[in-house]
């Protein structure tokens, strides 16, 4: 009896090395398949595909199996071998932390963004004036603050409201920049618009609503200018290093990202702060990361923990919005900090100990 069952646990070894033979080639037929699908833009799940082997594998059944067990055996083999295709998609990324193991370092006008210390970028969210630019700048070289955002071509939800002073309003952003020796932000909406906004700016920044505009980021892929790219209001992780890879792609590697909160059904903040996106996009790019908790939070009294948090889970930089006279701000007005409010969060920000050099 002994012997007859260890010959039938030797067969049953001998079938089970012939089962990881033939899954292993699968795997590798697979791993060609997924190959010739991302070379010509094709989806890599096919459920047509899938039904037609799984109707041809329970036509061929003659047990012992049931068909519905067999059609879960194959269900586990149609994953894994997806999941293999979509990790050798993501190796296959420019921005990816499997391409490029070591962090990219942006580097603009003396700042460093992506290195051993973090950054912080405040501005107005509207450029509005030469005195109100002023008035910020000038608090911002007295705090040591390096780089200030403005914004010259805002997209907004209404046609009704402030569009941005355009052009005019970079002018005014590289004038008092210059003046104050200070780095600076600013959106740009259309391709048209890059050439003349390399002239004023020192990095281009894609907003939230133009994260899926395709077209904008190849163009800014072909910019030797940096881009800081937000994400979309209800964009998923993966879309979001999707629309950094357009840009890569195209030949520009200066590229940051930044969360700013994603739309959910929660109405207690602006928007919901994803701060697992901070070390998630860490561990699967290469590219510097920030958190903006403006736009992210829309709350003045929360900031400054959710700058804290997010610096703790690898912020890279933090982005708020500051204006010398909010109520009378042209544009979210209620969330900009004024000059004493940013004066104490920037304190705080210092004395918590979370924004000196990372080891």
């Amino acid at each position: 009896m002994n012997e007859t069952l260890e010959q039938l646990r030797a067969s049953v070894d001998g079938i089970d090395t012939q089962l990881l033979e033939l899954l292993s080639k699968r795997a590798e037929l697979v791993h060609q398949i997924g190959q010739a699908k991302e070379n010509q833009g094709v989806p890599k799940f096919d459920p047509e595909r899938e039904k037609e082997i799984m109707d041809r594998v329970t036509g061929l059944n003659k047990g012992p199996f049931s068909d519905s067990t067999l059609k879960h055996l194959f269900k586990e083999i149609f994953k894994a071998s997806l999941n293999i295709q979509q990790e050798d998609h993501k190796r296959q990324l420019l921005v990816s932390r499997k391409k490029r193991p070591e962090d990219t370092i942006v580097e603009f006008k003396g700042v460093q963004v992506g290195g051993p210390d973090p950054i912080l970028v405040a501005g107005p969210c509207s450029i509005e004036s030469r005195e109100q630019l002023r008035t910020v700048a000038k608090a911002l070289k007295e705090s040591g603050i390096k780089v200030m955002r403005g914004g010259a071509f805002k997209p907004r939800t209404s046609p009704y409201d402030f569009q941005g002073l355009g052009l005019d309003g970079l002018k005014l952003l590289k004038e008092v920049a210059d003046e104050f020796g200070l780095a600076t932000i600013s959106e740009i909406v259309h391709p048209s618009h890059i050439e003349i906004a390399a002239d004023y700016i020192d990095v281009i920044q894609i907003g939230a609503r133009n994260m899926h505009n395709f077209e904008l980021l190849k163009e800014v892929g072909g910019a030797k200018i940096p881009v800081l790219l937000k994400r979309g209001l209800s964009a998923t992780l993966d879309e979001f290093i999707h629309a950094a890879e357009y840009i890569m792609v195209s030949g520009n590697e200066q590229i940051m990202l930044i969360e700013r909160g994603i739309r959910t059904y929660e109405k207690a903040t602006r928007n919901t702060l994803d701060i697992s996106a901070v070390p998630l996009l860490k561990q699967e790019t290469h590219l510097p990361v920030m958190v903006d908790v403006t736009h992210s939070t829309g709350r003045k009294d929360i900031m400054l923990p959710c700058a804290k948090a997010a610096l703790a889970a690898g912020a890279d930089g933090i982005m708020i919005e500051v204006h010398p006279d909010p109520q009378t701000a042209l544009s979210d007005a209620a969330q900009q900090l004024d000059i004493p409010q940013f004066g104490a969060f920037w304190d705080g920000l210092k004395n918590s100990g979370l924004f000196g050099p990372r080891a």
